[in-house]
């Protein structure tokens, strides 16, 4: 098993020479500088957590779990990607787990790591998402998720066990939730790693939505990078994964949109023609196991919406009364997750009608009792009562059939239900 894992990123990018990390104990990392933090929470399988803060940080900063190969580290995969960099560009923060388990290969087959609050590795990532986000007060509605190989298995994984934490994904060389089950105590599934596992779209989302029984809320969006000649997790996977996330995320398998970012590259979406399509497919011609090749985190930054030096949603545009955006179908779904006198709330928005919104406003009634302190991804006046959301800069257009998830933080004072009375641009919505 273990000569199995040390080939499983056979002729990936390595580091020649891995700085060593200072260690802390849960305190803040000195900035622009890789740092490990130790007793960030619940961790059952003794992952190591090192974190990258850069100089400069956003206003409420996205959160980026970058998660490294079989026979890697957290700190090779910081040396060894461009992460790092886009972050010191975009000033958004990085979480490099490892994996200390022998092969260095992160748990995506027990019944364990594909349930969500289960026993293994996933619950220590999300702690250490959770106390990045505690600790730095991050935007918890920007929380985002890549890794290759191994760490690109993991992320199919967090979003199917964490549909809560994670805003989207970016796989590279992976294969889909739940096709590298075992039930024997192995961590190898052989023909997964084959590509013989094909199930029809219901059948894989179906696996994704059991890992997280009676969840409603949104899920996040995915993107998938493969190479056509991968003989270590095999190029079928790239299309089983296709299958998968379309299914959950209900859009059609027939692309919207195809196109060729760089010669042999082959770019699909799917559910809408746009950097932040539901789905995102690229395959790679000719292309092996090394992920990420030059150029592809900066393509996965953009998906997740990153790429802006300015990501604060404290100065999006507001229609003047003249230039009034049209209104339109629409539907709403709300997620609540509430504790003693505090909850948060995401609200996926769907443009059900049939031309694009430019510019959007969100009206919608608070429960009594609950007062908005902050929120992410648009802006909201007043803080009780009837709210009004009006569209951030990075989202302010949202094409027919696609979505936008927004969100905020509140106090109550025991009513921690939804908020009711939907309407966008002035149309109401329905809610599902």
């Amino acid at each position: 098993m273990r000569r199995i894992w040390r080939t499983l990123l056979a002729g990936a990018v390595t580091a020649a020479a891995i700085a060593t990390g200072i260690t802390l104990q849960a305190g803040p990392a000195a900035a622009a500088s890789l740092q490990e933090v130790n007793g960030f929470g619940t961790n059952p399988t003794n992952l190591r957590m090192h974190l990258y803060v850069p100089d400069r940080l956003a206003p409420r900063p996205a959160l980026l779990v970058a998660v490294h190969y079989c026979t890697g580290s957290g700190p090779a995969f910081h040396s060894g990607t461009e992460f790092a960099s886009l972050a010191d560009q975009y000033g958004f923060i990085v979480v490099y787990p490892s994996a200390t388990r022998s092969g260095n290969c992160f748990d995506v087959s027990t019944p364990g790591a594909l349930t969500h609050n289960g026993n293994s590795d996933p619950v220590g990532i999300v702690s250490m998402v959770r106390y990045v986000q505690q600790r730095y007060g991050t935007d918890v509605g920007r929380t985002f998720v890549t890794g290759a190989s191994s760490g690109a298995m993991t992320t199919n994984v967090l979003l199917g066990d964490y549909p809560d934490v994670f805003a989207a994904g970016s796989a590279f060389a992976g294969v889909p939730f739940g096709c590298f089950a075992t039930t024997n105590g192995s961590l190898w599934n052989s023909a997964c790693a084959n590509g013989q596992v094909s199930r029809t779209p219901q059948a894989w989302g179906d696996l994704v939505r059991a890992a997280y029984p009676g969840y409603t809320g949104r899920r996040p969006r995915m993107q998938v990078f493969h190479g056509t000649d991968d003989t270590t997790l095999r190029y079928p996977n790239f299309g089983e994964q296709i299958k998968q996330w379309t299914n959950v995320l209900g859009v059609s398998q027939t692309p919207t949109a195809t196109d060729t970012p760089r010669p042999g590259w082959t770019r699909t979406r799917y559910g809408a023609n746009t950097t932040q399509a539901p789905v995102e497919g690229v395959s790679v011609a000719g292309g092996s196991h090394s992920m990420p090749m030059s150029g592809m985190a900066r393509m996965a930054i953009a998906f997740f919406g990153l790429d802006t030096t300015t990501p604060s949603p404290s100065t999006p545009p507001v229609p003047s009364p003249s230039t009034s955006p049209a209104g339109g179908s629409c539907s709403v779904r709300a997620a609540v997750t509430a504790w003693n006198t505090g909850l948060t709330t995401n609200l996926t928005v769907t443009n059900t009608g049939a031309t694009a919104l430019n510019g959007w406003s969100l009206t919608f009634t608070l429960p009594s009792g609950q007062t908005i302190g902050n929120g992410w991804n648009a802006t909201y006046t007043p803080a009780s009562g009837q709210v009004t959301a009006r569209n951030a800069g990075h989202n302010g257009t949202v094409a027919p059939g696609a979505s936008v998830t927004i969100g905020y933080q509140a106090t109550h004072t025991g009513n921690a239900g939804a908020p009711a009375g939907y309407a966008l641009n002035g149309s109401a919505c329905s809610t599902v």
